[in-house]
């Protein structure tokens, strides 16, 4: 049973592609029940995207993932982590803009002097069970309790490896302000969140807060926790407004039109963190694939092509390694900045670098 639960949990979030049905709620929150995007049974939907390719039933994917032998998803050699502390953070200037890759999809962020997070996962398995799913490759650049202060927390989507309740348990006390897509905020309440620390956004809705402006964008996926509550809550991309600096985060999306909206409507941007992994031929539309990743980025009008979503966990069945070289020889035959940070590696916006492709070598 536990060489099953190994085999089954890599895709916890992936498996529920398939007709799984969303739990029927007595009384739909009036907020989700208005939305846009709701679907009519207080859940939500995609955007229409004529163009979106079918998934696998979740049958054919929980199948694959039994049988189907994996071949170089897990990295044989240690993946470079820089060490951070606190004192190293505090050096930051305060009036620059300064951007720390944790892992995965998980950053933490220094802006007009004050800290914020995206997707944090400290975890060692992103998954709900403490013993089996999808564990880390490296171990993160520094701890929870390592962190400063925290003015915002944003998220993403409520699947386990973008949402950690052990994570978001252990920063109890330390974030000041939790910024979500609708829905989400019962999920953060649930691990101990006090709600009036917690703003939930519908798409398009803006707020500020310690001088950051906040806005939550379109993006093309789904959410879930469970076997019955399949897109009860949204899922989204984010732009961070800084005054001086504008930041896209994706989030975990698959290609639709929405990425020229935004970039038209709140573009042009100095950097976008853009999704790069866990994609399949199985699931075209929940994922990008590398070359949509350069695409969407274009069409985003930013400055530097960041890639997140890959190197911490195994999550498909393309190598470890495949998503950055592919959107690394993508960017070189296309002349397009590329920021392929080491993991604890702090980029300053606006400041020269060279970027290493750290991963060249490495089995």
């Amino acid at each position: 049973m536990r060489l099953l639960l190994l085999r089954l949990l890599p895709l916890w979030g992936l498996c529920l592609l398939g007709a799984v049905p969303v739990t029927t709620h007595a009384a739909c929150p009036p907020r989700i029940a208005s939305s846009p995007q709701a679907d009519g049974e207080c859940g939500f939907r995609n955007s229409p995207n004529p163009q979106a390719q079918p998934s696998r039933s979740g049958w054919e994917i929980w199948t694959r993932f039994i049988v189907a032998k994996k071949e170089g998803t897990v990295p044989v050699d240690p993946i470079p982590v820089r060490r951070l502390d606190r004192a190293a953070l505090e050096a930051l200037d305060g009036s620059g803009a300064h951007i720390v890759r944790l892992g995965h999809s998980s950053h933490l962020l220094k802006l007009q002097g004050r800290y914020w997070l995206i997707d944090p996962m400290f975890s060692e398995r992103a998954s709900p069970l403490s013993f089996a799913g999808p564990k880390r490759f490296h171990p993160p650049p520094l701890s929870v309790a390592e962190l400063p202060p925290v003015d915002g927390l944003i998220l993403s989507h409520d699947h386990y490896d973008h949402l950690d309740s052990d994570t978001i348990q252990a920063l109890h006390g330390k974030v000041q302000r939790y910024f979500v897509p609708l829905g989400v905020g019962a999920r953060l309440q649930a691990m101990g969140v006090p709600a009036e620390r917690i703003e939930e956004f519908d798409w398009w809705q803006a707020s500020r807060h310690g001088g950051i402006g906040i806005t939550a964008t379109p993006a093309q996926h789904f959410s879930g926790r469970g076997l019955t509550d399949r897109n009860s809550t949204l899922w989204a991309s984010w732009v961070i407004d800084t005054g001086a600096q504008r930041i896209f985060f994706s989030g975990d999306t698959g290609y639709f039109p929405g990425f020229r909206e935004i970039g038209e409507r709140a573009g042009p941007f100095d950097v976008a963190l853009m999704e790069n992994g866990a994609y399949d031929a199985y699931w075209p539309a929940m994922h990008l694939m590398p070359e949509e990743t350069v695409q969407a980025f274009v069409e985003l009008r930013a400055r530097l092509l960041w890639l997140v979503h890959n190197s911490t966990f195994d999550l498909a069945f393309h190598t470890w390694r495949d998503p950055l070289d592919r959107v690394a020889a993508l960017a070189e035959a296309r002349g397009l900045p590329l920021a392929t940070p080491e993991i604890g590696e702090v980029v300053t916006l606006g400041q020269p670098r060279v970027n290493r492709l750290w991963w060249k070598g490495l089995r």
